[in-house]
């Protein structure tokens, strides 16, 4: 977040197992680092095999955000920015030339434009 950089990697099944399996290598790609990640309310994300893990992790936190308040993730933001800049209109001939246009996109995006979102956002209510 503070650099702007994304993680990404692709995988066929997005369960408990596949997230802890990303956990681990984020925490071991930061080894010296105090690690906060804010994730969404799926269950995947509380799963017990998780919870335990993380448990153990004095520099890992999981932080969920209030049900309904996707905007405060800001992987969602960049979610956002990536359909409309690769999947929107694509056709591609099979899963391993998608994938690999999501990790080009992934690369070239942390190279050339990552930077951290500024919040906008003052609290007060929107005018309808």
């Amino acid at each position: 977040m503070h650099e702007g950089a994304t993680t990404g990697k692709c995988v066929d099944s997005a369960n408990s197992l596949e997230f802890l399996r990303f956990l681990k290598r984020f925490y071991r790609q930061y080894p010296s680092r105090q690690l906060h990640v804010i994730v969404d309310n799926l269950s995947t994300h509380k799963q017990e095999d998780v919870r335990k893990w993380v448990a153990k992790r004095r520099r890992l936190t999981l932080h969920f955000t209030p049900t309904y308040a996707f905007w405060l993730n800001q992987i969602e933001i960049w979610f956002n920015i990536f359909t409309r800049d690769v999947l929107r209109g694509g056709v591609w001939p099979g899963k391993r030339a998608l994938v690999e246009q999501i990790m080009c996109y992934i690369k070239n995006y942390n190279q050339l434009r990552a930077r951290p979102f500024q919040w906008t956002y003052t609290g007060k209510p929107l005018a309808a």
